[in-house]
């Protein structure tokens, strides 16, 4: 299995960035945010391609509708592969109005093979509160995906059980929030740091010329509005967004992030290394699996023709190279030490894994989310 390792460095030359961020690019208001809705409904007009009997949710809920409309009779079995199950979800967005169309992600429930060619029946879509905020209607789209087969063989590319309506629901409703007329609004970092959470704090009092913010704690800020912004706190959220600050003035903390199942490497440039020595040699295991067929004999009595497993394992280990590394040598050092011994990926997580329980290494090493 072939790896590729990425490393990034924050900084790769001696002394602190000097590019600076505005504070729209690290941090949020309180409040302006996006609200998940989610609803469940049926798509219509597949071709034998819905949900089969072996979900007869579908079939239930398609009962109801006609029964609802005086169609039919609470006793009457529907089964029909031209209708799916789905779940709809969508994202309002923050300060929407009713009217406004937003887009609509819609994904299968049961067991439909393809939603190509169906459409979206109108579907409630609910907020965390319980309250119908939107309805979704409209054809869906794959996006270029799609399947083919027949009795021996299928063809697909793409997803073809998940789908869009671009601008598939319109807003009926919207959570009340004015920010216009708020006495204080709070800027919250999105990664927590104390040192760049005082920093915002100073930048906008320097910014405004006031001291209308402090700073709670490690990820939010509180700013007053003053009375110059009186009820126009989204003048002053506008003018706060686009002060700078400097990251690089405030290193995030010493991480290593491991991912295994890509094989990816992420390190930060405030990794430290003390004084340690990295023995790697070079072990290769081969399996080998050569099955073969075994057969009775001819005219033998109850024989049966079987498969024989047939394993061959191989170990070869080459020479080792020993490296050592100074104490307070960076990151870079380290992976150009590991690089030097054509170090595989994974192996090189398990070096990493090795020096951090050494004591050698100055960084919290993490597994990928």
């Amino acid at each position: 299995m072939k790896y590729t390792v990425v490393i990034l460095l924050a900084a790769l030359a001696a002394g602190p960035a000097l590019a600076q961020s505005r504070i729209k690019d690290i941090a949020s208001v309180e409040g302006v945010r996006e609200n998940a809705l989610v609803g469940n409904g049926v798509v219509l007009g597949l071709q034998g391609t819905g949900d089969s009997a072996a979900f007869p949710l579908t079939g239930q809920v398609l009962r109801d509708t006609l029964n609802a409309q005086g169609v039919g009779g609470p006793d009457v079995v529907i089964r029909s592969r031209g209708a799916a199950m789905v779940s709809v979800s969508a994202a309002l967005p923050p300060f929407a109005r009713p009217g406004t169309k937003i887009d609509v992600s819609v994904a299968v429930m049961g067991d439909a093979g393809s939603l190509r060619g169906g459409i979206l029946q109108p579907t409630a879509l609910i907020g965390p509160d319980g309250q119908v905020y939107a309805v979704a209607s409209g054809p869906v789209s794959l996006g270029g995906g799609f399947s083919a087969g027949g009795a021996a063989q299928s063809v697909q590319r793409g997803v073809v059980s998940t789908a869009r309506i671009p601008g598939g629901a319109t807003v009926e409703r919207v959570p009340q929030f004015d920010l216009g007329k708020q006495a204080n609004i709070t800027v919250s970092l999105r990664n927590p740091d104390f040192s760049m959470a005082r920093q915002v704090a100073r930048a906008i009092n320097a910014g405004i010329g006031s001291d209308i913010a402090r700073m709670l704690d490690n990820t939010n800020i509180e700013v007053t509005v003053p009375a110059a912004y009186a009820g126009r706190a989204a003048e002053l959220v506008a003018d706060i967004e686009n002060f700078p600050v400097n990251p690089g003035a405030s290193p995030p903390p010493a991480r290593i992030v491991l991912d295994e199942r890509s094989g990816t490497i992420v390190m930060g440039e405030s990794v430290r290394i003390s004084t340690v020595a990295v023995s790697h040699g070079n072990l290769q295991v081969r399996v080998t699996e050569t099955p073969q067929v075994s057969q009775p004999a001819p005219f033998s009595q109850g024989g049966a023709t079987v498969v024989v497993p047939r394993t061959q394992v191989e170990v070869t280990q080459g020479g080792g190279r020993m490296i050592v590394l100074p104490s307070g040598s960076t990151i870079r050092e380290l992976v150009n030490s590991l690089n030097s011994l054509n170090v595989p990926v994974q192996e090189q997580m398990a070096i990493l894994q090795a020096i951090k329980q050494a004591g050698a290494i100055q960084a919290e090493i993490l597994g990928a989310r």
